[in-house]
């Protein structure tokens, strides 16, 4: 019984999340990461970048030191692989400010960059 007395404090704290969905008119509707373009090839261009420019360029904007671990499209390349792969289009973003950045790109919520 000693389970299921730390069962309910962890489906109480999950009811609070809000899921994201993906829009049905979204680009990545029924696609896998691979094939919206991030592979074995894209994670070894990430690195890359990520080594070269190792902070998230949203905090330092604020005077905050913070270390970037996602790579960001600036303009979202929705599928366009032109786009995707034009360095002069990636940032360099700590999950949170990526995370928040997305968001307010697909409608949930507003920037808060």
């Amino acid at each position: 019984m000693a389970r299921l007395k730390t069962l309910k404090p962890r489906v109480a704290e999950a009811a609070g999340r809000q899921l994201t969905q993906v829009s049905a008119d979204s680009w990545r509707q029924g696609k896998t990461t691979g094939e919206r373009g991030y592979n074995y090839r894209w994670q070894k261009a990430r690195a890359t970048f990520l080594e070269r420019h190792p902070l998230c360029r949203h905090c330092q904007q604020k005077g905050v030191v913070t270390v970037a671990t996602d790579v960001d499209h600036i303009i979202p390349h929705r599928g366009n692989q032109q786009l995707f792969w034009d360095t002069s289009n990636w940032q360099p973003l700590c999950h949170s400010c990526h995370s928040v950045k997305t968001r307010a790109e697909e409608g949930g919520g507003a920037a808060l960059l």
